[in-house]
């Protein structure tokens, strides 16, 4: 088929470059719309008891606390002066904005929770009438811009959820336009050096384009019909460039090997096809694989990288197979113009180094593999303590404006209301019956105070009437708000969710829990229950591909023990960085537990690359065998020939991904420096070592496969030569 394919490509090459040309054109235009439809939220399961709550506390009471409004007197209190008056002022003008709801200040409450111990401070707190998250964000912008307006008695710093995401959003914006403008040049002079040349460095990055321009069309296209993550966007650019630099260099390489072995151009094009697509293909449905378990999970934010990493692995993969090829057919000879003296580029013959360290790791294997398995286990070490968390405000650094708003609620204001329970009825309930379900909630452990519309209940005793009412009742429903002095993040505080949600409702409703405590704790039970599925998915399409690659049921087994085994690796030094704060200083980051949802997409992302490494080295090891050639014969020729290519690879995808941790945002820095060690560690540690080692300890055993297996595979395999 791939051979087939190889001839087509020949044939019509300059058809081929038509369609590519058109199609690239259509992509920059329709691509251009998707960052209009994305959206900046999405890490919550939509049928969990707490998103059904914040469903229900927006369609009865409107939005709750988007906008923190915090006024700090230049002088003085807050309670007397230009300040006050500041104040009640600000606060006027906030609740006769129309895109503002449920605006409550300190200055008409008079809640101490809503002003600094010290008494220099209070605030504002609003909600958006808006509830398209797609338009939220601009309209955060113009609320930021018209009330963050300094008087010479007080200033105005603007937090909240919403000022968050705005905050969130423009900064990875800024971030994704620095880390391209490093990766990219950069990119594309370590290709130029592993190429020899420009001009087959510019291909590699025309099919980097492609696969881009082509993920962002698809994104507007899923965008219009169904939630899309922004930050889809991050994965689409880090991943096409690197999978182009993947499959170009495998394709140019394989390529450049049948020509010096005396073959025409057009039948080296074709052999290329025939031989390194069957390679780059076989790649491509391992990562896509691992990328589509990613669909399971109910949450936007997760499904958002399947649907972009999906795309981007597809298109890369086309491009390379078929764009690339037809390429280098019209360009001939120019293909490898514009040369760099004294440098030869990779052309496919065997490397002694790696020849050298596969042959003294099959001759040593205990000496050569124990230390780095020691190694790797010493870095999983500190995934044994990892604790998970929501994101928030502590994502960005300390000189933004929404984050010191952030600190000073949770320093001077008792943490403000990140740490409570939202809790709301299905239907009406009549005081008497709130008293009591209000006075049961405060009688839990660790509820420090409940606000209700009966009143504020502290042990189980009234201590005053609710300062606004209209805050807590409705006719169709009833809103209680449970502080509590446990860490939102910690596990107390999500049993405490459970223990929260025991207590009986009053009779005739029931009752919705809902706050970040019981966000965090419903997200953990969602991916939980999920993950066994989302593991078996992962491992049964691996074991399928790789077997119909190899023809061997030993091959998956050692691939997925050895990738686990560096994955542990990645995630366990993520934690070390990340969660223990180790490097915070330097990279400027604020340690916190990991969010869960961005520890998975690592893990699928990072598992997917790996597999497209073991495909890589395992083709021409099992090419060398099916040749005749012995285990330790096929190994050795095998990582010879493929050692400078993975790891010239891997060093430029890694790039792409090591960029982003000049951003700015905690989780963007997680992600590009774990996906970045990942690649790393699994194209040093993994393919130069433990493959060798593994596959000594094996020997024959490692092509072994039940005669049954052995006949669907004659069928079904497909084989690199």
């Amino acid at each position: 088929m791939f051979e087939q394919l190889g001839r087509f490509v020949v044939r019509r090459a300059r058809l081929i470059l038509i369609v590519s040309v058109l199609a690239l054109i259509a992509g920059g235009v329709v691509g251009a719309t998707a960052f209009g439809k994305m959206q900046s939220a999405g890490q919550d399961d939509p049928n969990a008891e707490s998103s059904l709550a914040a469903d229900r506390l927006t369609d009865e009471f409107g939005a709750d606390t988007d906008y923190v409004f915090l006024i700090r007197a230049e002088q003085g209190s807050v309670d007397s002066g230009a300040a006050a008056d500041f104040g009640r002022d600000l606060a006027r003008r906030l609740a006769g904005d129309d895109r503002l709801t449920n605006v409550v200040s300190y200055w008409d409450t008079g809640s101490p929770a809503m002003r600094s111990t010290d008494g220099t401070a209070a605030v504002v707190l609003a909600g958006n009438v808006e509830t398209d998250p797609g338009k939220q964000d601009k309209i955060a912008e113009a609320i930021i811009d018209e009330y963050g307006a300094d008087v010479p008695a007080a200033t105005v710093r603007i937090g909240g959820l919403s000022a968050t995401f705005s905050a969130v959003g423009a900064q990875i914006g800024k971030d994704l336009g620095l880390a391209e403008g490093i990766a990219v040049p950069l990119i594309m002079v370590l290709l130029v050096l592993a190429f020899g040349n420009v001009v087959a460095a510019l291909l590699t990055l025309v099919v980097g384009g492609i696969a881009i321009l082509g993920t962002f069309t698809e994104l507007a296209i899923l965008g219009s019909v169904t939630d899309v993550s922004i930050y889809a966007v991050n994965l689409t650019t880090a991943l096409g460039l690197g999978l182009a630099v993947d499959y170009g260099l495998l394709m140019v390489s394989r390529f450049r090997e049948r020509r010096a072995a005396g073959e025409t151009p057009q039948d080296s094009i074709a052999g290329a096809v025939a031989t390194a697509g069957r390679t780059i293909a076989f790649s491509a449905a391992t990562v896509m694989a691992a990328l589509s378990s990613l669909v399971i999970f109910p949450q936007y934010f997760l499904r958002s990288f399947a649907y972009a990493g999906i795309g981007v692995v597809a298109i890369a993969a086309t491009a390379a197979v078929i764009t690339l090829p037809a390429l280098i057919s019209v360009l001939g000879v120019r293909a490898e113009a514009w040369k760099v003296p004294g440098v030869r580029g990779i052309r496919g013959e065997a490397t002694p180094f790696w020849a050298n360290v596969a042959g003294f790791a099959m001759r040593r294997p205990a000496l050569a593999g124990i230390p780095v398995v020691a190694v790797l286990l010493l870095a999983a070490a500190p995934l044994l303590g990892v604790q998970f968390g929501t994101p928030d405000d502590r994502v960005l650094p300390t000189s933004l404006e929404v984050r010191q708003v952030g600190d000073a609620m949770r320093t001077e204001f008792g943490g403000g209301d990140a740490n409570a329970l939202s809790v709301v009825t299905t239907s009406g309930v009549a005081a008497g019956p709130v008293s009591e379900y209000a006075r049961a909630l405060s009688r839990v452990e660790h509820v420090t105070q409940v606000d209700s519309s009966a009143g504020t209940f502290v042990a189980g005793e009234q201590r005053g009437t609710s300062p606004a009412d209209a805050r807590f009742a409705r006719p169709d429903a009833q809103r209680l708000t449970v502080l509590t002095d446990l860490d939102r993040n910690s596990t107390e505080a999500r049993d405490l969710v459970d223990r929260v949600r025991a207590v009986p409702a009053p009779d005739g409703t029931r009752t919705l829990v809902g706050g970040e405590v019981a966000g965090l704790r419903d997200s953990l039970s969602s991916i939980g229950e999920r993950l066994p599925i989302v593991l078996g998915w992962i491992l049964l399409t691996t074991f399928v591909l790789l077997f119909l690659f190899t023809g061997s049921v030993v091959q998956p087994l050692r691939a997925l023990l050895s990738n686990a085994l560096s994955l542990a690796a990645t995630l366990g030094l993520m934690v070390f960085v990340f969660q223990d704060g180790h490097l915070s200083g330097l990279l400027g980051f604020t340690p916190a537990p990991l969010d869960v949802s961005m520890l998975l997409l690592l893990f699928c992302i990072t598992f997917g690359l790996s597999m497209d490494y073991e495909v890589f080295v395992i083709s021409r090891i099992k090419e060398m065998h099916d040749r005749g050639a012995s285990t330790v014969e096929a190994v050795t020729e095998g990582l010879a020939r493929t050692g400078r290519l993975v790891t010239t690879a891997a060093a430029l995808i890694s790039i792409s991904f090591l960029a982003f941790v000049i951003s700015d945002v905690r989780f963007i820095q997680f992600f590009g420096l774990g996906a970045g060690l990942a690649i790393l560690i699994d194209a040093t540690l993994v393919r130069g070592v433990l493959v060798p080692v593994t596959m000594r300890l094996l020997g024959r055993a490692a092509w072994f496969a039940p005669q049954p297996l052995r006949v669907v595979h004659s069928r079904l395999g497909l084989a690199e030569a």
